[in-house]
């Protein structure tokens, strides 16, 4: 981390950052997460009981769960293309009608995170800005990013050349503002004890004149071209939990630069949420982001259509553009079941700003408009009267959207943390009793008998190391079918693409245009992705369920009928990482004149389709690679963690349990004497944790 030494890290938390007139339903739509807040907070009560039980293994397994609740804070992702209003619509989520600045420099690849926490505690750090790396630079400047990657490969060299003299100015005007500190920041990170405009307008904003000198520290952009990523520490005043809100750069981007990054934040999410425009909903510059929805489970995504104030009669146009909307999205094969919100971001930011009366005369209209439809009109009891910015809050459609959020954050993250750490913690309870019954009552003889502690634990890890191997077998199986079905389906659309090129090529010539769409070959490694995903569903809990068998076999052959009482819990599969890396462009997803222009200086079809045929398999080979390996390792990694984790937490109750039996030889006599009880987990506690995990 690197510390500008000129920077006031004590400076006072901005005044100018307007959060004042909130509407009376602002937490509203929020009910889902609430709930899972209130099981959460009951379930940390239970684990702090719990950790009055005797055992230090037990008491570091319980904190750690209880650690794991703590770091809850799952990523809602916002993506759009610039100017389609998700700054503004983060903003209003977060409560803060301006917050984040809305004209976000076109050139600079920032995702900025907004990290929310119930209340308003503050933190050592309240803003963190990350650096763009050297690796990252240097691929920018000797290749172009990904853009100018296509370009090389299809022999555009006009185009290589134009994206090489914008990464050339890009940099010079960085190197114009940042001066000697340019180099040193390569890979750092500024973090600050407060925010305010005009700090994130310094890293995330179009830049002023770079010609001011680079001692300017205050100036808008200074540091905005090598900014990577940008995360905000704010609290909340309605959110029963922590949140983040991610917004990301457009997708509409010169160099792609920012579709990587944003196909990043997609993979450190569960829920998106898409921010389409009104007027120009889906429209042929947002291909980018139906191949992103196209590769999302439809439960992960959600699409808000925005600045329906822009719309001269939106009770009438909304079904309409919902209507066409459902049959584009058809058209390309995104999933069906999509919910589709519509509202405006302008008007939620007018209520939290305390300005309704400064509304345009034309959004105001469409307000009323909106209204007389009713579609959103919030209930309230006969006869009351709804305060203004109520009704306003609830037609900008921010209630429904923090319903759709909330519903999916439950559903898909928190319920599954709930249950999992409710099981693993009543299996540490119940183990925990056993060990003190054994303590209490006397060392129990083993059913079938180990020799020593030390016979024992050789014999759990043999167990162990045997249903790690299996479960590594079964998952280099699955991976291994996937990974060739993959490639035959990449093989398959390598063919089918070069046998058309040829056909267009003798029909019709080098100077008619030629075109072919990939998604063939997305929806046929969507397919793989999808058979592999149930494969090794299935597969995992198979293995998974034999493990955990072995291992209660194994504690009843060391301990007997002593451990009848205790809950073994196994563990549920990770789930599947969504293949984002199926929406990245390719060469053919771009119009333009590159492929034509490189046809002229072909000499015959065979060897110009050959040649082609590599290109492709070249332009193809990034998401080939990272489906095939990176996701792999990743899917890899994530299901043998999960099975690790349990039989590392099974050795320690093993060794808890057998150290009791130890204690229990030695004391039981004056134990007895001395009418000794066992300390007891809570029942009010055990029946928390049951109630849970139903």
């Amino acid at each position: 981390m690197y510390l500008d030494p000129e920077i006031d890290l004590a400076a006072p938390e901005a005044t100018i950052l307007r959060r004042t007139d909130q509407p009376g339903n602002l937490a509203e739509g929020l009910e889902a997460l609430q709930e899972a807040a209130g099981q959460m907070a009951e379930l940390r009560r239970a684990l702090r009981s719990l950790a009055a039980l005797p055992g230090d293994k037990t008491a570091r397994n319980l904190q750690r769960l209880d650690q794991e609740l703590d770091l809850f804070e799952p990523a809602v992702t916002f993506l759009g293309q610039v100017k389609s209003g998700k700054t503004t619509l983060v903003n209003a989520m977060a409560g803060w009608s301006d917050l984040l600045p809305s004209d976000v420099n076109p050139w600079t690849s920032v995702v900025t995170s907004l990290h929310l926490s119930p209340g308003q505690a503050r933190g050592e750090t309240r803003a963190r800005f990350r650096f763009m790396t050297e690796e990252e630079w240097d691929h920018l400047l000797s290749r172009g990013g990904r853009m100018g990657e296509m370009a090389g490969r299809a022999g555009a060299e006009t185009e290589m050349e134009k994206i090489r003299t914008q990464v050339e100015t890009m940099r010079a005007r960085a190197k114009a503002r940042l001066g000697r500190k340019f180099e040193l920041l390569m890979g750092q990170s500024h973090d600050y004890g407060y925010f305010d405009k005009n700090l994130i307008e310094r890293y995330i904003c179009l830049g002023d004149d770079p010609g001011l000198a680079p001692e300017a520290e205050e100036h808008q952009g200074r540091f905005a071209d090598v900014t990577r990523s940008a995360d905000l520490y704010l609290g909340s005043a309605v959110l029963p939990c922590a949140l983040c809100l991610r917004d990301t750069p457009g997708v509409n981007d010169t160099f792609l630069m920012r579709e990587q990054i944003t196909l990043q934040a997609l993979r450190d999410s569960r829920t998106c949420v898409v921010v389409l425009t009104a007027s120009q909903a889906l429209s042929t510059v947002d291909l980018g982001l139906i191949r992103m929805l196209s590769n999302l489970q439809t439960e992960q995504v959600v699409l808000f259509v925005n600045r329906i104030d822009e719309l001269s009669d939106p009770a009438r146009q909304v079904p309409e553009i919902e209507a066409s909307l459902r049959a584009t999205l058809g058209d390309h094969h995104v999933p069906e079941g999509v919910e589709i919100l519509f509202g405006s971001a302008l008007w939620a930011n007018a209520v939290l700003a305390g300005n309704l009366d400064a509304m345009p005369e034309a959004s105001a209209q469409a307000l009323f408009n909106w209204a007389e439809a009713g579609p959103l009109n919030p209930q309230r009891p006969p006869g009351q009267d709804l305060d203004p910015r109520d009704l306003v809050w609830a037609l900008s459609g921010l209630p429904a959207l923090n319903r759709a959020i909330a519903s999916r954050v439950a559903q898909t993250e928190a319920q599954p943390l709930i249950r999992r750490i409710a099981s693993d913690a009543l299996t540490l309870a119940t183990a925990q009793a056993a060990a003190e019954g054994i303590r209490i009552g006397g060392g129990t003889d083993p059913a079938s008998g180990f020799s020593s502690l030390a016979d024992s634990l050789q014999s759990f890890d043999a167990l162990a190391d045997a249903h790690l191997s299996a479960c590594a077998t079964e998952v280099d199986r699955v991976l291994s079918e996937f990974s060739e079905r993959a490639g035959r389906a990449h093989d398959t659309f390598l063919d089918r693409a070069t046998h058309s090129l040829i056909a267009h090529l003798q029909d019709w010539g080098e100077d008619s245009p030629w075109h072919y769409d990939p998604t063939g070959l997305r929806l046929l490694l969507r397919s793989a992705v999808s058979v592999m995903g149930k494969r090794l569903g299935e597969g995992l809990e198979d293995r998974y369920n034999a493990a955990l068998g072995d291992v209660a076999h194994h504690l009843y052959d060391a301990f007997g009928d002593a451990v009848e009482g205790i809950q073994i819990s196994v563990p549920e599969v990770p789930p599947l990482p969504a293949p984002v890396a199926l929406a990245q462009t390719i060469a053919l997803d771009v119009k333009g004149s590159w492929w034509s222009s490189w046809w002229r200086r072909a000499r015959g079809y065979a060897a110009f389709a050959e040649t082609f045929r590599d290109k492709i398999a070249a332009e193809t080979e990034p998401f080939m690679t990272a489906l095939r390996q990176d996701q792999a390792q990743q899917i890899r990694t994530a299901a043998l963690g999960r099975l690790a984790e349990a039989l590392d937490r099974h050795r320690d109750i093993l060794t808890e349990i057998a150290a009791a039996r130890g204690r229990g030889e030695d004391a039981q006599a004056p134990l007895r004497a001395t009418g000794f009880l066992p300390v007891e987990a809570d029942p009010a506690a055990l029946r928390t944790l049951r109630r849970l995990i139903a």
